[in-house]
């Protein structure tokens, strides 16, 4: 993008806000310090706040969807949902006791803008490096599994009929689906083969529960301060399926930042979170179970790893970040033989 066109968006969007925010917070309100943040080539995430009336300031977060087209070889914009439903999704996660941002306001795609939705910005760290690492957050980790636990059942307990329309990938499906694309790059990969197998050998583990599930449930998607949990992120991976998948997708090595030896996003431990779990209302979950989900997850982040290269190998995304992400497909092959041993 140009100089010039970002400018002229910048200043569609400022254009838009200010309508919604005097909608919303009333006559007089303005907006300042509009910027859009690093991270997300899949979505454009903007701060500002809302200036009302009495000077008070609204710190607030947009999220909405980039104005050109959404690369179709991403698997996870493949089985994303829209931005309306994400943070209609975020709503029911904060009514359920989450802790989740408020959602105001949303907006509609126009000639000015995409469509997107508003929510409070909240105070935190969300990268998973530093929350594993820092000193000043070495009390949060001492319970940020267990309030993993504890927020994931709150939000798998949402009733079905209270939510927006969503995919339902069963695991039979689920395994199908990545098998399907390991196959259609024609390389052998016997760890992965490997994998499916073992999954499809040991499905009835999986277990025939329906409930929301985040989709990207782990260390790097949550906002944490000093006292643990302060914020469930991104859930723009919202599905129906099986609740300990999302359980599974937290303790998987990749997200761990090297701390191993706590499996839970690598500041935890697994007792802790299926204690929260239990005790937040999402009732007693095996070790067997679990295992079974991290190796699903594992061998889904392998995928995922595998498709970013080649959309990078084939051309249709020239990217050293996506080419530097797909060669860690070796390490998850790693890990599910691991696993599985």
């Amino acid at each position: 993008m140009t100089k010039n066109n970002a400018e002229l968006e910048s200043r569609n969007l400022a254009a838009v806000l200010r309508d919604r925010v005097r909608e919303v917070y009333g006559t007089g309100t303005g907006i300042d310090g509009l910027v859009r943040l690093s991270g997300g080539a899949s979505r454009e995430t903007w701060s500002f706040d809302a200036l009302l009336p009495d000077g008070q300031r609204v710190p607030l977060i947009l999220k909405r969807d980039p104005l050109d087209e959404i690369d179709p070889g991403d698997p996870d914009v493949n089985l994303g949902i829209d931005r309306w439903s994400e943070g209609r999704l975020m709503q029911l996660a904060g009514a359920a006791g989450v802790p989740a941002p408020d959602v105001p306001f949303f907006l509609d795609a126009d000639d000015r803008t995409s469509a997107g939705f508003v929510t409070q910005r909240l105070e935190g760290e969300a990268l998973g490096r530093r929350i594993v690492r820092e000193d000043e957050f070495a009390q949060a980790r001492t319970k940020l599994a267990f309030q993993c636990g504890e927020a994931a059942a709150r939000f798998h307990s949402i009733p079905l009929d209270q939510l927006p329309p969503l995919r339902n990938l069963p695991v039979v499906a689920a395994l199908d689906y990545n098998q399907g694309v390991i196959d259609s790059f024609k390389q052998p990969h016997a760890g992965f083969e490997y994998a499916f197998q073992w999954l499809r050998e040991r499905s009835e583990l999986a277990g025939d529960r329906l409930t929301l599930c985040h989709g990207d449930y782990r260390n790097g998607n949550l906002l944490v301060d000093h006292e643990g949990l302060a914020g469930v992120l991104d859930w723009e991976l919202g599905h129906l399926g099986n609740p300990i998948s999302d359980l599974g997708w937290i303790c998987i090595r990749a997200w761990r930042y090297g701390y191993y030896d706590n499996p839970v996003g690598g500041f935890g431990a697994v007792e802790d979170l299926l204690e929260g779990y239990e005790i937040g209302g999402g009732g007693r979950v095996s070790l067997e179970t679990l295992r079974f989900w991290e190796v699903f997850g594992c061998m889904r982040w392998g995928v995922i790893c595998m498709t970013l290269a080649f959309t990078h190998l084939e051309g249709r995304e020239r990217s050293v970040e996506k080419v530097s992400i797909g060669r860690r497909a070796v390490e998850g092959e790693y890990d599910l033989l691991q696993l599985v041993d």
